[in-house]
């Protein structure tokens, strides 16, 4: 039995059908598949509308022949014409002889001069829903369009449907990835216009550029990761990966799992080999905050990393080589702690190459303002209310606060007040209680459980105590009548400044 004659025009289709879906711009896929309609079916003209479903409308995306500049400026009904019908319907459509049928709408080709006879027109679809419409307008060689043309159209259609969508899910992406990229720059920018935080913000430019181990120094809630992503950022490793561990969440097992990754097998729920972030990091940066968490084992390893740049996975032989830039952080004073004998010597020199310390909100009040605008402008869209903002006593009662917590906790002190606050003026009452004075010192600590209230009275009375000694860790101590070490442990604790730390 003989095979039915193949329409040589359909494996040329099959041969570009690849490259037409290949490209990703909207604008570049249509132009192509037109172009390749208009060559395969040897028309005088063609086109492709797009819907506008917002207005109702089809406009001209792509138009041959030789009045296409003209044609590109029209736009057409649903239900208008030949293609408005086609649209309407989902239905493709052959018109042999446009001068016979109701449908035909002569508005473009009276205004263009453009004189047709018969047209053929398929519909775009992506689901059930008409998303454009392919049409041809007669054939070079004087023919009529034929019922055979129509298939091949029919390939371009879904063709169409499947590069529109993929160039559309390509173009959401992008346009969803700027959008990230841009609220990641704002979560991670420093704001500030101390020179405090000027100089540190310097200090960070200078050092960006070099693979230098930078230590950045100052209490919780400072904004160490957000200097630490500044320098990544802005230095020639910005395009490889910066990662992230926080020291003092991993046991040790977990945090060497987490650095170095493992082998299948190599200790109890290892189901399956396991990446580490040094790996993943390779060629970027490695930020490791709390770092004076680790233990002395811990310590050994990553000392060895910095040194050698070679690690091993945990329950692997095999060295690793990694190319990684390393910036510290931690909320102690990493000189006391070698004193103490809780972290190695040797790593703190190697990571304390570079210093870099973020005073305390406290130490630099010209920021406070301007934070508590950014913060303001960061989460009024919660409440819908672009007018809104603080009176005159709130902003005193955050100027005048000395923040334990710093810019986090000025940061959650805003968020809070804005989304308590029943007026477009945000008062001191909408404020945490631990931020507004009382007159009763108890009162501040209302609503505290003991252990809370407990350490709230220890953080200041001993930060009052370094204060009226000059930040002097050992005078303190005699003033108090404890041991120095204990002292130290205490304002390890809480994040207290000392004469070292300033």
């Amino acid at each position: 039995m003989q095979n039915p004659q193949v329409d040589p025009r359909v494996s040329i289709l099959k041969d570009i059908s690849p490259l037409l879906t290949s490209v990703l711009d909207t604008d570049s896929v249509l132009e192509m598949i037109i172009e390749s309609v208009t060559r395969l079916m040897e028309a005088k003209a063609s086109s492709l509308l797009l819907v506008d479903k917002n207005r109702n409308k089809l406009y001209f995306q792509v138009a041959t022949g030789e009045k296409k500049e003209e044609v590109k400026k029209f736009e057409i009904n649903m239900g208008q014409g030949i293609a408005g019908h086609v649209a309407l319907t989902g239905k493709p459509l052959l018109v042999p002889d446009v001068s016979k049928d109701s449908r035909w709408d002569r508005t473009i080709s009276e205004a263009t001069g453009f004189e047709t006879r018969s047209i053929a027109c398929v519909p775009i679809t992506s689901g059930k829903e008409v998303i454009g419409v392919i049409q041809i307008i007669d054939r070079e060689d004087g023919q009529a369009i034929r019922e055979s043309d129509m298939e091949i159209m029919s390939h371009f259609s879904e063709l169409a449907s499947i590069a529109i969508e993929r160039a559309r899910t390509y173009k959401d992406m992008v346009n969803e990835n700027i959008y990230l990229k841009k609220e990641l720059e704002s979560r991670y920018e420093i704001v500030g216009v101390s020179k405090a935080i000027e100089k540190v913000i310097a200090d960070a430019v200078k050092v960006a550029n070099s693979k230098t181990t930078t230590l950045i120094s100052g209490e919780s809630g400072t904004g160490k990761e957000l200097v630490a992503r500044l320098i990544h950022k802005i230095g020639p490793r910005r395009k490889k990966k910066l990662m992230v561990v926080n020291c003092a969440a991993f046991s040790d097992t977990l945090l060497e799992s987490e650095l170095f990754g493992h082998e299948k097998g190599s200790f109890t729920g290892a189901i399956s080999r396991k990446t580490g972030v040094l790996e993943i990091a390779d060629g970027g940066t490695l930020f490791l905050d709390e770092v004076a968490e680790m233990s002395p084992s811990m310590q050994v390893k990553v000392l060895r990393v910095i040194q050698e740049g070679t690690f091993n996975r945990v329950g692997s032989p095999h060295p690793i080589q990694v190319d990684i830039r390393v910036i510290a952080a931690t909320n102690k004073n990493l000189y006391e702690e070698v004193h103490d004998g809780r972290f190695r010597e040797d790593l703190y020199y190697r990571l304390n190459v570079v210093h870099l310390h973020i005073p305390p909100l406290r130490e630099r009040r010209d920021d406070i303002a301007v934070l508590i605008q950014h913060f303001l402008d960061k989460y009024k869209t919660i409440r819908g209310t672009s007018n809104l903002g603080f009176t005159v006593s709130a902003y005193e009662v955050m100027q005048n606060y000395h923040w334990p917590g710093n810019v986090r906790e000025l940061e959650n002190a805003v968020e809070r007040a804005v989304v308590m606050g029943s007026t477009e003026e945000i008062g001191p009452e909408d404020l945490p209680f631990s931020v507004v004075p009382s007159g009763d010192p108890a009162g501040e600590l209302l609503g505290c459980t003991l252990k809370e209230a407990l350490d709230s009275f220890k953080k200041n009375f001993l930060q009052r105590n370094l204060d009226h000694q000059g930040g002097s860790v050992k005078e303190t101590a005699n003033v108090l009548g404890i041991q120095r070490t204990y002292l130290s442990r205490l304002i390890s604790k809480y994040g207290l400044t000392t004469k070292r730390n300033r």
